[in-house]
């Protein structure tokens, strides 16, 4: 691929890049920020990795100037503000809702076929403005929040068990946070259920470390975490550039699918060149069910604040 383009050169925006010009999936990644040298800098800063880690993709950046983005296959949109103190709910998805409609509308200018790939928060919701914003076909306009939440699933169970990681296969599915709904059942060690290795109440607590896995971070750090979703992000600009038919968990948006209708939530999806080949419907039991429902619903509300706001 000639060009991909991350939007934010933040902590996960940069993280995002640097793994990406490591794999070296395009001939060049171009970075922007609105912050006046933020986008050079660290650009420059990767691309003197270069030979060090021995990779040939050109890391460049570059403030607000969306014409070098011109002709990406491939966009990464990390841009946004975190939540602050007295800032409340509605107000963080206005401010944040504005900056990816921005982004996404300039994006779209130079880069008309381009994939977007969306990280900014909260997550469900800014994929649906991302998409609103695009007015693209929903199989190139998703959102990253299934493979970072599997991420952080599949470390604490190595963890609890001992094993590596690269052993353990998991499925999240919903909303990014609080009502993710972890599929036990859909996860194996090895090719070995994990209810056969773990105590059912280790499982439960390892699934709601899982479910508030960001808030942990931001409690040890004060700010949230970039190396994960970075990486996460980059894994999925991979698959697609690379054509690799991955299975993966993305924010996507369900016309049907699962019983669920004009929502954008985490579901197994096929990845490959074209972004999003399928939307994989799997069997659920009458309680996982429930939880997605009432998953669903909890994003649609989110949803129906942004509609409310007159913003598209």
């Amino acid at each position: 691929m000639q060009r991909i383009t991350v939007i934010g050169a933040g902590n996960v925006g940069a993280t995002c890049a640097n793994v990406i010009a490591h794999k070296e999936l395009a001939k060049e990644v171009v970075l922007i920020d609105v912050k006046e040298g933020v986008a050079e800098g660290k650009a420059l800063d990767i691309w003197q990795t270069s030979s060090i880690n021995n990779f040939n993709t050109r890391v460049v950046g570059y403030t607000n100037d969306y014409l070098k983005t011109r002709g990406s296959g491939v966009v990464v949109i990390t841009s946004g503000l975190p939540r602050k103190p007295g800032m409340s709910r509605d107000d963080l998805i206005k401010t944040n809702a504005q900056i990816v409609k921005d982004v996404t509308e300039k994006v779209i200018k130079y880069s008309p076929e381009a994939i977007i790939i969306v990280v900014s928060n909260p997550l469900d919701v800014m994929t649906y403005a991302a998409h609103l914003a695009s007015n693209k076909d929903k199989r190139k306009v998703f959102g990253m929040a299934g493979i970072l939440d599997s991420g952080r699933y599949k470390a604490f169970l190595a963890d609890a068990l001992n094993v590596s990681p690269k052993d353990i296969h998991a499925l999240l599915m919903g909303g990014h946070g609080d009502t993710m709904v972890p599929l036990p059942r859909y996860t194996s060690v090895g090719g070995i259920p994990v209810t056969q290795l773990l105590d059912k109440s280790v499982i439960d607590k390892i699934v709601e470390r899982t479910r508030k896995g960001g808030g942990e971070l931001v409690n040890l750090m004060g700010t949230s975490a970039w190396y994960a979703p970075g990486a996460a992000a980059a894994q999925m600009v991979e698959a697609i550039v690379d054509d690799q038919q991955r299975i993966f968990p993305v924010c996507a948006r369900l016309d049907g699918e699962y019983g669920l209708k004009d929502v954008y939530m985490g579901v197994p999806v096929r990845l490959g060149r074209s972004g999003i080949e399928e939307i994989i419907d799997i069997d659920l039991d009458k309680d996982e069910r429930k939880l997605l429902s009432d998953s669903a619903a909890s994003v649609k509300g989110v949803m129906d604040v942004l509609d409310g706001m007159d913003l598209f």
